[in-house]
């Protein structure tokens, strides 16, 4: 079997986790890993049975793809470095911290044929994945994720730590151009955002109500999706998706689903219908890269491209700007 030759950049939590996944991946081959914290790639290193190096260079010259899992600061310079050795990267959510970092990477990319991949880990969760069989064409959702506060991440807004997972699934899914966005937010326990919700109206008039917080008490990552005669709720930490549809007889499922009532009599009846679709059994990180090894090694598209993570960074940047505008608004008006 032929194997890529991966190095990853970044052994702290995240790093840790992607390093003990990629061990588990058949055409992958762990070659080693990189920390400018000597002690933190020293102990990850010997965990898993792998090559600490000491110069980002030396990884680089022995690698075929970079995993790059550091803080978002140091995104656009590491990424950039790898370039630089014509080496693929997978980069970790958001792409960058700047518009303008992203777009010279995502050029690098495509005039020296490299994969780019950035690490929206919600795109592969099983309760997202388990819609792929159904046509979706949103025309409301409503999003909401909201974690306990954590020191990690704080670098960055909540819209660039936590609410780009949703940017980026609703971009995704609506295949329209935005319109306008209004947003709000406020920085509680750090220098940054910490709380955000934000509204996008795209031009075929479908709505996004977005909600982003690391200042709860309790955890939560839902998609509540809204289409002409379907709903869809999506538990992004439980892996539960529930659907329920009004349709025909002619259109009625074979199986698997609970007939909760009917709509309307004679040939406009319909059926109200739920379903909730098998949890699919995949690990969502080790999944995406899986692949991204794939599309290194068959010379395919990545499935979360880098023109993909610098379309959700403009909107959150979008996002950001707007809070800070309606701040401002507010400190003037005191």
């Amino acid at each position: 079997m032929n194997k890529l030759k991966v190095g990853v950049i970044g052994t702290g939590h995240l790093g840790k986790v992607h390093v003990r996944l990629l061990k588990g991946i058949e055409n992958c081959e762990l070659i080693g890993v990189f920390d400018k914290d000597f002690n933190k790639s020293k102990n990850v290193a010997e965990e898993f049975n792998t090559k600490q190096y000491l110069e980002i260079e030396s990884l680089l010259n022995d690698s075929e793809a970079i995993v790059i899992v550091a803080t978002t600061s140091a995104h656009y310079e590491l990424v950039k470095k790898a370039f630089e050795f014509n080496k693929h990267v997978f980069v970790e959510k958001p792409i960058t911290v700047h518009i303008w970092e992203a777009e010279e990477l995502v050029k690098i990319s495509e005039e020296k044929k490299l994969k780019l991949q950035v690490g929206h880990i919600e795109r592969f969760n099983p309760a997202l994945v388990a819609l792929e069989k159904y046509e979706l064409n949103p025309m409301f959702i409503q999003s909401d994720r909201l974690s306990q506060f954590n020191t990690r991440g704080t670098d960055v807004a909540v819209v660039l730590d936590l609410m780009i997972h949703d940017i980026d699934i609703i971009l995704s899914l609506v295949k329209s151009e935005i319109k306008d966005i209004r947003a709000s937010g406020i920085a509680v326990v750090s220098d940054n955002i910490d709380i955000a919700n934000a509204r996008i109206e795209f031009e075929n008039f479908a709505v996004a109500n977005v909600t982003a917080s690391r200042i709860s008490q309790k955890r939560m990552r839902k998609m509540r999706i809204f289409q002409k005669d379907t709903y869809f709720s999506i538990d992004f930490i439980e892996g539960n998706t529930e659907i329920i549809r009004l349709l025909s007889h002619n259109n009625l499922p074979k199986g698997g689903y609970l007939n909760l009532g009917e709509i309307g009599v004679g040939e406009k009846k319909k059926y109200v219908v739920y379903e909730s679709p098998s949890q699919i059994n995949i690990n969502p990180l080790q999944y995406e890269l899986q692949l991204f090894i794939n599309a290194v090694l068959n010379d395919t598209p990545p499935p979360v491209t880098g023109a993909d993570g610098l379309k959700a960074l403009k909107v959150a940047d979008m996002i950001i700007k707007k809070i800070e505008e309606s701040i401002s608004r507010a400190k003037i008006s005191i």
